[in-house]
């Protein structure tokens, strides 16, 4: 297990203090960010690495490398278009002879593809998004596939109960990740952020180390949150309590490839549209996949995974106002280096 404080872990692993404020604690969000659901970075970086390079050799105008941060497969609108075909139909008739997809465990991995040409289009969440975005890198919004994603701040068995208890202990959260958005959010709001020591660790992780007891609590994803407090785990709050702390899913595409594709957006939006009625028109067979392909019990699933946070249209009005939060709260802490407009960043269909 690696334990490492938050804002240094990445910078300068020798110095560092026990106290971090919020701004401090997450100031490697500049150079690092992301969010995984359940898989070691070792495992899943070597794979998305073989799977860029495998593909990057035929990157042309008939090939669309997709790129998602999850499990085994992807879930969601965009992996339910995958399992159903819909995906293949669809791009078929658009003249993509051939569809790649490469896992991540977090933001970092996937952004580093998207820079270095990798990629075309990426499944992420909306920190990691917009901290690269902010930086100045050509990236397109093409839509929000989930919105109000709810994050979990769980203690260790036998310990504090609630925010005032953390007091002078070590919190720790997945670096870069909505989730870690929300405990920076959670800590200020609470005025405690000074009083807490930050230490990023991955969510494979999490279990084990609040055994332990090396973590007091630990700030966690929509469906871990669940699974832990199924386990005995106590749960001190959730992002549900709190208006703005919750996340969005974002699918962004590289502009480059956006100039080669100008009409991609739309015909994007209409396949994941069609994969997420369809989903909802079905969901106890999407339940049984999700569950499937993430490894939770399916009640956990359910909990997790409301269908009506599951978006029909590219920019639900919920989740744009959740989006420009996020935003400014990251520019507002020096989180993202600099602000823009979403208008700005939203891909531009092309009329019919």
């Amino acid at each position: 297990m690696l334990l490492l404080p938050v804002g240094t872990g990445y910078i300068n692993k020798n110095k560092f203090t026990s106290r971090l404020s919020t701004s401090v604690a997450c100031i490697l969000l500049l150079v690092t960010t992301g969010c995984s659901q359940g898989e070691t970075k070792s495992a899943q970086s070597i794979e998305a690495v073989n799977v860029n390079n495998s593909v990057a050799a035929s990157n042309n105008i008939s090939t669309l490398r997709i790129g998602y941060v999850g499990s085994s497969e992807p879930t969601g609108a965009l992996g339910w278009a995958k399992k159903k075909g819909i995906l293949d139909r669809e791009l078929q008739k658009a003249g993509f002879k051939n569809i790649t997809f490469a896992r991540f465990p977090n933001g970092p991995d996937l952004n580093e593809a998207l820079v270095a040409g990798q990629l075309d289009v990426g499944s992420l969440g909306d920190t990691p998004a917009i901290v690269l975005r902010a930086r100045g890198q050509e990236t397109r919004l093409l839509r929000i596939s989930q919105f109000n994603t709810t994050a979990w701040l769980v203690a260790k068995k036998n310990g504090a109960r609630s925010l005032a208890e953390l007091k002078g202990q070590t919190i720790a959260t997945q670096k870069g990740s909505y989730m870690h958005r929300y405990l920076l959010g959670l800590l200020a709001e609470a005025k405690i952020a000074k009083d807490v020591k930050l230490v990023h660790l991955m969510t494979t992780e999490a279990k084990a180390a609040l055994e332990r007891g090396d973590v007091a609590a630990y700030a966690t994803s929509s469906d871990l949150g669940p699974f832990l407090k199924s386990q005995g785990f106590p749960v001190i709050d959730s992002s549900a309590n709190h208006q703005g702390l919750s996340g969005t899913s974002l699918v962004v595409a590289t502009e480059s490839f956006l100039a080669k594709q100008p009409d991609f957006p739309q015909k994007f939006n209409a396949i994941l549209t069609e994969a997420a009625k369809d989903l909802k028109a079905n969901s106890e067979e999407y339940y049984q996949y999700h569950a499937q392909t993430t490894k939770y019990p399916l009640d956990i699933i359910k909990i997790s995974y409301p269908l009506r946070q599951v978006s029909e249209e590219p920019l639900p009005a919920e989740g744009v106002k959740l989006l420009e939060g996020t935003k400014k709260f990251l520019v507002s802490q020096g989180l993202a280096k600099s602000d823009f407009k979403l208008t700005d960043w939203v891909a531009k269909e092309q009329p019919r």
